[in-house]
């Protein structure tokens, strides 16, 4: 921490606070700084800033090396910027710094939403209706992202339109194959398979989150409705139904697989089945489109080498969360998952 401050700070810090404070003095004035680092989380390290009054996030690139186009803060900025009058819910961006001379790395500021996140898709302590609503507002919410037109957003040049699953395959596949610890048993054939299945281009283009789940939405602090869509940083130009098989998840893992609800009784607890909350999502979309096992297994995959990606990065002391070294056996439940769909040994 460089110099002396009377910052009221809650957590580790990865830059110097007093930098902060002056970066901060000379966008809006004089004022008492307070921070909060944000616990969970593999991704951008993440706070919570007050200046006075003003309630405002903080989120920047994780220090020492990372991988090429990995941890983009400037791309959260920018899609944030094109949907913040739109009508998809999202904090309002405030500044993107470029200066990693500053903080050490990229940043950006943005509205800090007050609500609920729901990190446990249990969703424990609500009643049967009242966990139905947020899932059904959770697929009214991508459905409302997916049906806006990237170009007239100026986000037309955000990704390369076409061919989405085979580029995406090519680049999780290609993370896999450099990554530095143990093979992962299975995850390489379940990369194979998808090659191999791979399903026509239906020339599809959506703004895809790339990480659209319960835990990256703000809910309002009394009512079902989502109020912000939060970590932007896998966002590209994509095909929406890789949104939906991801956000389809926690219907084919256990509670002790990452939080899933394949071991719930779903009819009791309220929760949609899958089959329930595609369709609603599929009401709410212009789309006559059908998800498919192959999207699942697509999110399984990628998921899967996002957490061996964690487990690297733990190696080099170089993770988000202090937790990351435990969760790397994580990719291998999520590819015997994804095995049990393509030999069939689910239900879908």
């Amino acid at each position: 921490m460089a110099g002396k401050s009377e910052a009221a700070i809650t957590g580790p810090v990865d830059f110097g606070v007093a930098a902060l404070e002056a970066y901060l003095t000379g966008r809006f004035g004089a004022d008492k700084l307070s921070l909060e680092r944000i616990s969970g989380g593999q991704s951008n390290p993440t706070y919570f800033v007050g200046w006075g009054d003003r309630r405002m996030v903080l989120r920047k690139q994780p220090n020492g090396p990372i991988l090429r186009g990995a941890h983009a803060v400037d791309r959260e900025h920018r899609v944030l910027t094109a949907l913040a009058n739109t009508g998809v819910p999202v904090p309002a961006p405030l500044l993107y710094e470029s200066d990693a001379q500053i903080l050490g790395t990229p940043f950006y500021l943005m509205q800090r939403l007050e609500g609920r996140v729901f990190h446990n898709a249990a969703l424990p302590g609500k009643t049967p209706l009242e966990r139905r609503e947020i899932y059904m507002a959770m697929a009214d919410t991508m459905a409302k992202l997916h049906a806006v037109d990237p170009s007239a957003v100026g986000l037309g040049d955000f990704g390369r339109p076409g061919n989405y699953f085979e580029r995406q395959i090519a680049r999780w596949a290609g993370q896999l194959e450099q990554s530095t610890g143990e093979t992962v048993p299975h995850l390489a054939d379940v990369g194979t398979w998808l090659r191999e299945n791979l399903p026509a281009d239906d020339g599809r283009v959506a703004i895809a989150h790339g990480d659209f789940r319960l835990g990256n939405l703000i809910f309002h602090p009394e009512r079902a409705e989502v109020i912000g869509i939060l970590d932007w940083e896998l966002a590209t130009l994509g095909n929406p139904l890789a949104d939906l098989g991801y956000c389809c998840i926690p219907w084919h893992t256990t509670s002790a697989e990452y939080g899933g609800i394949l071991d719930l009784d779903l009819a009791a607890s309220g929760i949609p089945a899958q089959s329930g909350f595609i369709d609603r999502y599929f009401a709410h979309t212009p789309s006559d489109g059908a998800l498919e096992p192959f999207h699942v297994v697509f999110a399984l995959f990628r998921f899967a080498v996002i957490f061996v990606g964690v487990a690297d990065r733990a190696r080099l002391g170089n993770a988000a969360a202090a937790d990351a070294g435990n969760l790397a056996p994580m990719a291998a439940r999520l590819a015997v998952r994804a095995h049990e769909i393509i030999n069939g040994h689910r239900l879908w």
